[in-house]
């Protein structure tokens, strides 16, 4: 496995802010717990993601930049918290 070097990765950061990064890792994280098939884990992974970025302050989650895919702080603060009410949903239809 080759290993991606640390200039790809600061390059990709340069272009996108904080609240980019976290949606790309959400995304990402989740198509890793997918696989497990754990209803519960997948929770855990939304309900971090929807915390964070409704509780990140927005003056850092929020700097526009070349690559943004939301237009402002409210999007990202909305994006949070449809996570969080999407995840006790898929708690409680998750399987014993």
């Amino acid at each position: 496995m080759l290993p991606i070097p640390l200039q790809v990765i600061d390059g990709f950061l340069l272009k996108v802010n904080v609240g980019d990064a976290l949606l790309v890792g959400f995304v990402l994280g989740l198509l890793a717990v997918i696989p497990k098939g754990s209803r519960r884990l997948a929770t855990l992974h939304v309900i971090t993601f929807g915390a964070l970025l409704l509780l990140l302050p927005g003056n850092i989650m929020y700097d526009p930049k070349e690559l943004s895919l939301l237009r402002s702080i409210l999007e990202y603060k909305i994006v949070g918290l449809i996570l969080l009410v999407v995840a006790p949903v898929l708690f409680t239809t998750a399987d014993r």
